[in-house]
């Protein structure tokens, strides 16, 4: 069974995207809510595998990261308005997996949520191979690149920070990937705000 929450301020505009989800094939639940608020993340029926969340604004990147840090196994796909590049770029540093294009057409957002249904199996399965484990030691290096990556900053933008190569930065980020059992970047963020190592 696969969930999609549709959050969106606007009735209209929520309904029929919820509506539009619906009918994509793999897709047995959807939800609607108000765009990114408590209510969302407290939506009936427990956490949903995707959020497909409205951002029209730079407070919106603050809401993905508020998503990925309440349910690190949700996927987050970030709607944007035609040509809004900056909204979008701030909602993928924040965590989203996917962008979408307000009003999008049904192969579109067929292969946008197959995508994003495909990362939220990948992160409950690096969970459940994680559980009840002890938080892994991490370098020096390894706190520094996953303390940038919490400030939504980019490997070349972390490699700059650290007077360090983005291939090396990558590296480093691939070593706390496997010390986390963290399926990415966004994953790799929760587990370390859970765990106390970022904050």
């Amino acid at each position: 069974m696969s969930t999609v929450l549709v959050c969106d301020d606007v009735l209209p505009v929520r309904e029929s995207m919820r509506r539009q989800v619906a009918s994509v094939p793999g897709v047995t639940r959807t939800v609607a809510a108000g765009a990114g608020g408590a209510t969302a993340r407290t939506a009936p029926g427990g956490p949903p595998d995707v959020v497909v969340m409205s951002c029209t604004d730079p407070r919106s990147a603050e809401q993905v990261r508020s998503w990925m840090a309440a349910r690190p196994q949700t996927a987050v796909i970030a709607v944007v308005a035609p040509g809004d590049g900056d909204t979008g770029g701030a909602a993928m540093a924040a965590g989203a997996c996917a962008l979408l294009v307000r009003e999008p057409s049904t192969p579109e957002l067929t292969a946008v949520l197959h995508h994003a249904l495909a990362v939220s199996e990948a992160r409950r399965v690096a969970s459940a191979a994680g559980a009840g484990e002890e938080v892994p030691v991490l370098t020096e290096r390894e706190h520094q690149v996953l303390a940038g990556m919490s400030r939504g900053r980019s490997n070349g933008e972390i490699g700059k920070e650290l007077f360090l190569s983005e291939d090396t930065v990558k590296t480093h980020a691939r070593r706390l990937f496997r010390k986390l059992g963290a399926a990415d970047r966004a994953h790799a963020v929760a587990i370390g705000f859970r765990a106390g190592l970022v904050r």
